[in-house]
């Protein structure tokens, strides 16, 4: 797919959800290059600022196949990977496909599922694929996990481990609209769903075709050496407890591209590192207890001020960042 055209597709999508989702453009942007990028996407804010929402948008907006998992604490392992069951006409077991069998997985309140099946979607999200009694199945390709969780009621929650959370592409927050937005939101929504009113504007093999040549953009040398710069500095920063793991740079590298793909660009620049860095970067980082203080309840604030200064801090490449 030419460039030109995966920027028109990639702009039809944002308008299709921005139609749902008011006044949140760059929550918008990011979900798609997560998308784009072949990625997963965490969600992760206050109650009805539109985390599902904006989940549930981008899925519609892509003509493929959608489930939708509410974690709960009685949710089971099998609920979410499927099952083998006996048939009794046939005397052998079947195999019976679960939720996550799917192109786009929206994974609701992932934080209030049991540890044992958080982990379910392990295996699922780095390797797409499942293995049930010895088997593995092959999951569709693509293959997204959009998971949305709330970090302010965390009575009967079970936080996510670093292991699961490296496994997100990003994190983004959606933040309380407006008030030109909210007036606009209560306007849309006084008589239906605003979900309604959308459908798909990109075929299954479009998206396929997108995210093939989001592949294809260039990242040159000093593009590659700034993201792993970013990376290790954030490893012995003084701040941070735990910091980027090499999935982190690799990940941050292909958003990277998505990104630059989105804006119709068939290279990387440190401008696109810059503005993904956050969202790739900071659901990953561990800031020590020392470094937290009076941001116990929520680091997120530390963690992206530990970023930027990394990040100010990190010399820019120079030179020619596109193709020879």
């Amino acid at each position: 797919m030419p460039l030109a055209e995966l920027a028109s597709r990639g702009a039809q999508i944002m308008a299709n959800v921005e139609s749902v989702i008011d006044g949140k453009h760059l929550a918008v942007r990011t979900a798609l290059t997560v998308l784009l990028a072949g990625g997963h996407l965490l969600i992760e804010d206050v109650p009805g600022v539109g985390k599902t929402m904006l989940a549930k948008a981008l899925a519609t907006s892509v003509d493929c196949t959608v489930s939708r998992i509410q974690f709960t604490p009685d949710l089971l392992p099998s609920d979410v990977t499927g099952v083998s069951i006996f048939n009794q006409a046939e005397r052998r077991f079947e195999f019976k496909p679960g939720a996550v069998f799917a192109n786009i997985v929206i994974g609701d309140e992932i934080n209030r599922a049991s540890p044992k099946t958080q982990s379910a979607l392990l295996e699922c999200m780095e390797e797409r694929q499942v293995t049930v009694d010895g088997t593995t199945y092959a999951l569709a390709s693509p293959f997204t996990v959009v998971a949305t969780q709330n970090p302010i009621e965390m009575e009967g929650t079970y936080a996510l481990p670093e292991a699961q959370r490296d496994r997100f592409m990003a994190r983004i927050s959606m933040g309380y609209p407006d008030t030109e937005s909210e007036l606009a939101m209560l306007d849309a929504r006084d008589t239906s769903s605003p979900l309604a009113r959308i459908g798909a504007v990109v075929s299954g093999d479009e998206l396929r075709a997108m995210m093939q040549t989001a592949r294809t953009v260039y990242a040159s040398p000093g593009i590659k050496e700034y993201a792993v710069s970013i990376a290790r500095a954030s490893r012995e920063d003084r701040d941070l407890r735990l910091g980027a793991s090499p999935r982190a740079t690799l990940q941050l590298v292909r958003a990277a591209k998505a990104h630059a793909a989105l804006h119709g660009r068939d290279f990387v620049l440190p401008d696109d590192i810059d503005e993904l860095v956050v969202a790739v970067l900071g659901h990953r980082l561990v800031p020590t207890s020392r470094a937290l203080g009076h941001h116990h309840q929520d680091s997120a604030p530390l963690i992206e001020e530990v970023v930027r200064r990394i990040v100010a801090a990190t010399p820019v490449p120079v030179g020619s960042t596109q193709r020879g």
